[in-house]
């Protein structure tokens, strides 16, 4: 039987009030996205991207088109999550130094691509639906790696999203899917809120 240990996800809450005086450094940024490119995503695309907004002009910019929502102004950064709708086209690429290691072979890799295209060539739902699956697997992981290292986290989804790629110059095919806010909660936040039951949500067959 295999044994669970405890999960950081129980002490992990919704953080909308951030201590505006915390701070994080460009080694700890970079190092949380690392860590949230571990996700998986489908053919391993890796379709997703990530702009760290953490100049206090950057974020007075990403509040004002977040509704006034003053976490993004508040948290040490506000990372703007995007997928990418046209990451089949570069798969082989992306591929490519998993072949070099002798993870996969140059067969599978083309199989991949091959399959990868055949299916999302032409298939505007499915690139969408890919982009934003393989983003929130992004974004998750980019919240646990921050809760594990102490940090809190806020996610939101209010914001214009035209505006958004206009102003911070997102490529074209790039869907800006969450904000996720990243830093030191401060006092007023709601402690975790209560889940629905099991037995409403899972089913074992």
């Amino acid at each position: 039987m295999i044994e669970l240990s405890p999960s950081i996800l129980e002490n992990r809450v919704t953080s909308g009030r951030f201590d505006p005086s915390a701070t994080l450094d460009s080694t700890s940024i970079r190092e949380l996205v690392r860590l949230a490119t571990q996700a998986p995503s489908a053919f391993h695309l890796q379709n997703w991207s990530f702009i760290a907004v953490h100049s206090d002009a950057a974020k007075q910019q990403l509040m004002d088109l977040s509704y006034g929502q003053r976490q993004v102004r508040d948290a040490a950064v506000t990372f703007i999550v995007a997928g990418h709708v046209c990451a089949y086209e570069s798969l082989a690429e992306r591929l490519q130094p998993s072949v070099d290691v002798g993870i996969i072979d140059a067969v599978t890799q083309q199989t991949w691509v091959d399959m990868a295209t055949g299916s999302h060539e032409g298939n505007v739902a499915l690139q969408r639906d890919e982009a934003i699956r393989s983003a929130s697997l992004a974004a998750m992981s980019l919240i646990v790696a921050a809760r594990e290292r102490g940090l809190d986290t806020g996610v939101l989804g209010g914001f214009d999203a035209a505006a958004v790629c206009q102003t911070f110059a997102l490529s074209a095919d790039a869907i800006p899917v969450m904000l996720v806010t990243v830093g030191r909660a401060a006092a007023g936040n709601w402690p975790q809120k209560v889940r629905r039951p099991l037995d409403e949500v899972l089913r074992c067959v």
